[in-house]
């Protein structure tokens, strides 16, 4: 079955050629840990989440999402809590894991962090400089030359002169051209820092998706994909840095962004009071209800999130859990493949919509028909979906929802609990104390052997 994409880069919908059929490789910009993931940057955790699943039905697969775990907000939120960045990203990191995991996002093949790869930065910097596309200044700057490649702008679809007209570039002295931008900063008291051979300092944030990307998937890969964001200026940078280093045609050979998310109709902000973190949502949802609320909603447009759209999101999957419960003596012992018509929507450039107006029609027929081969088909169908996870029959009872909790999860808060307080974050620790208390009824104990807990 052939796999259509929506190229950014041609715009349009093309066919999906792999580089090799024994590995797709597929690249996605992860999050920039300094803080709970918000529902904006949650919508491409899900939808290439999604993809991957769809990808690895076809084809052995290689997935690498990257995490950017120094930055100038990271630095800033460090010294504000008086820990280390290492601290704040590692604090950070775990509840961002737990919560994809409630959302059911599969782990990536590989989740490698900005700053175990220093040195591949440097290099890649070094061998732009060799090849006349970037410059060091006298104060330990290394920024690229965007006027020595030709194609910049080619993936945005803009010119340089229109970006220099209307984007907020800064205008440093230290550049050559307003355009350029930076791949190596001078360090700057209180802040993490490396060396290199123009002093010591940190990357720019660009040049680490070129580096990781060409490590796990080398230096021509399938995929690049993100939010539509980070079109401009961050994907038009890695372009041009990578291709200037490694040789036209290489790096991505196709491209895919999702659109952006409004909440009520506008653009989520805490000045707007309607900015929300996945975390808090899934206080009240269950996580696979979110997941199938972003779903709905065709990745390429854009998505307006409201509380209304996530009761019917729910509604909708209470019905297909209710043929799942009313089946229950159906046993399956191997799932069928998907049915045909679901995988042709996937292929059809990740129709997440129509898979699940499909889905729908699957859930009658089983309600009508009941029998082995619709459940499996549903059940084949929905796994590509990262839905129907849950047992039915605790779906009901609510014993599948966010107000139940193992003893694992329990533990890793509990030890949560314990770090934060080592590190003297005591409102953390307090926050962990008060949601086991609140959501799951779990009473802990502060004893000289260390802590325990029981059920109220």
């Amino acid at each position: 079955m052939k796999i259509y994409i929506r190229d950014t880069a041609q715009k349009k919908k093309v066919e999906f050629k792999p580089l090799d059929e024994n590995n797709v490789r597929l690249y996605v910009c992860g999050p920039t840990i300094y803080d709970n993931i918000h529902l904006g940057n949650t919508r491409p955790q899900i939808i290439f989440d999604t993809l991957f699943r769809t990808l690895k039905h076809f084809y052995p697969t290689t997935y690498v999402k990257n995490v950017t775990d120094v930055d100038d907000k990271i630095i800033k939120r460090a010294n504000e809590e008086g820990i280390s960045t290492n601290e704040l990203v590692d604090k950070f990191y775990n509840i961002y894991k737990r919560d994809l995991e409630k959302i059911n996002v599969l782990p990536a093949s590989v989740e490698p962090r900005a700053t175990d790869h220093i040195q591949e930065m440097i290099a890649i910097i070094e061998q732009l400089i060799k090849n006349g596309h970037a410059y060091a200044t006298e104060d330990g700057n290394v920024l690229f030359s965007v006027e020595t490649y030709q194609d910049y702008g080619k993936l945005s679809h803009r010119k340089v002169e229109d970006l220099l007209a209307g984007e907020r570039i800064a205008i440093e002295e230290y550049k050559k051209s307003p355009a350029d931008f930076i791949l190596w900063k001078p360090a700057k008291e209180g802040e993490p820092y490396w060396e290199s051979p123009w002093g010591n300092g940190r990357p720019g944030w660009h040049i680490e998706c070129s580096a990781m990307s060409s490590k796990y998937l080398g230096k021509t890969f399938d995929i690049h994909a993100g939010g539509n964001d980070l079109l401009f200026p961050h994907h038009e940078n890695e372009v041009a840095q990578s291709v200037c280093c490694n040789g036209k045609g290489s790096f991505a050979q196709y491209w895919m962004h999702n659109g952006m998310l409004n909440v009520n109709g506008e653009k989520m902000s805490k000045s707007l009071g309607n900015f929300f973190t996945l975390n808090e949502i899934l206080e009240k949802y269950h996580g696979e209800v979110v997941r199938f609320y972003f779903l709905s909603t065709h990745y390429h447009q854009p998505m307006n999130w409201t509380d209304d759209g996530l009761e019917i999101a729910k509604k909708t999957l209470d019905k297909i859990y209710n043929a799942l419960l009313s089946t229950k003596d159906i046993h399956i012992d191997k799932l069928a493949k998907p049915r045909e018509d679901f995988l042709e929507a996937l292929c059809d450039d990740l129709n997440t919509p129509k898979a699940i107006s499909i889905l729908h029609e699957m859930t009658t027929e089983l309600n009508k028909n009941p029998n082995e081969k619709i459940k499996s088909e549903l059940l084949a169908s929905a796994d590509l979906l990262g839905i129907l996870k849950a047992d039915p029959e605790k779906w009901f009872t609510g014993l599948e929802s966010d107000n139940s909790i193992s003893e694992d999860e329990i533990n890793k808060l509990v030890q949560e609990r314990t770090d934060a307080k080592k590190n003297k974050d005591y409102q953390l620790a307090d926050d962990i104390r008060n949601k086991l208390d609140k959501d799951f009824g779990i009473i802990l104990e502060d004893k000289p052997e260390g802590t325990i807990w029981k059920k109220k």
